[in-house]
């Protein structure tokens, strides 16, 4: 029903001779077995450690070598580019939410800092919130889906939805607000009028326990989803954005 809104290029394409379903990197032509595979792991690994040493000024990786770097990087570096928001944007957004958060985490019994987290990854920390038509912000920090029962402005925005556990381009129907204030308010209706996700009230700081109680509920179709919550609400608990 909801999901975060992540983006096709938020994702690294698994290059043409990586197993899609084992993830495992297969061996060059030519090479057979175990001895190609790890000639070509150690290939990479050289490759990658001097991409990260050297930085942007170093040559391009080959479609291998960005595969291996994104398992090499720490999971929560790769949050769907949120790394790639400064610390004082990312301050400046839970400055802006965090007070807003509150109420509604007091009807949920979940700590404001987990919901600020959410909006912060269900928003790329306020950069790519569902947007309307001109552009504008819907206000919907939650990627909250327009239902038959939803009688308020509906914004039509891309999204992707997972399939198989692989992202998949779509396009859906969104609510629209006339203030973040009011996509609390209906979070907090939501969550706590719905019998899917009665699991996830009452989990306080424990962000993993609310996010594993939204996915069981249908919320997002991301089977990462509570690992990545988890990962920005330590972050933003662990000093401020930082």
């Amino acid at each position: 029903m909801l999901n975060a809104d992540f983006r096709s290029g938020d994702f690294l394409a698994l290059p043409a001779s990586a197993g899609a379903v084992s993830g495992r990197v297969a061996a060059p032509a030519g090479q057979g077995g175990a001895a190609g595979f790890g000639a070509l792991y150690r290939e990479l690994n050289q490759e990658v450690s001097r991409f990260i040493e050297q930085g942007s000024g170093a040559a391009a990786l080959s479609p291998e070598g960005r595969w291996s770097r994104a398992q090499a990087l720490p999971s929560d570096a790769a949050l769907s580019g949120l790394d790639a928001v400064s610390d004082a944007q990312r301050q400046a957004f839970v400055d802006e939410v965090l007070p807003l958060a509150r109420e509604a985490a007091g009807r949920l019994g979940v700590a404001p800092e987990v919901l600020t987290a959410q909006a912060a990854l269900e928003t790329g920390w306020g950069r790519s919130p569902v947007r309307r038509a001109d552009g504008s912000s819907s206000h919907n920090l939650f990627g909250i889906k327009a239902d038959a029962g939803w009688n308020g402005e509906v914004v039509q925005a891309a999204t992707t939805e997972f399939e198989q556990g692989q992202p998949v381009a779509a396009s859906a129907a969104f609510r629209g607000y006339a203030s973040p204030a009011q996509s609390f308010d209906d979070l907090a209706r939501l969550l706590s009028g719905s019998p899917r996700y009665q699991a996830a009230l009452g989990t306080g700081a424990d962000a993993r326990a609310y996010g594993s109680a939204l996915q069981r509920g249908g919320y997002a179709t991301d089977p990462a989803y509570a690992d990545k919550l988890a990962q920005v609400a330590r972050r933003i608990a662990g000093g401020g954005a930082q």
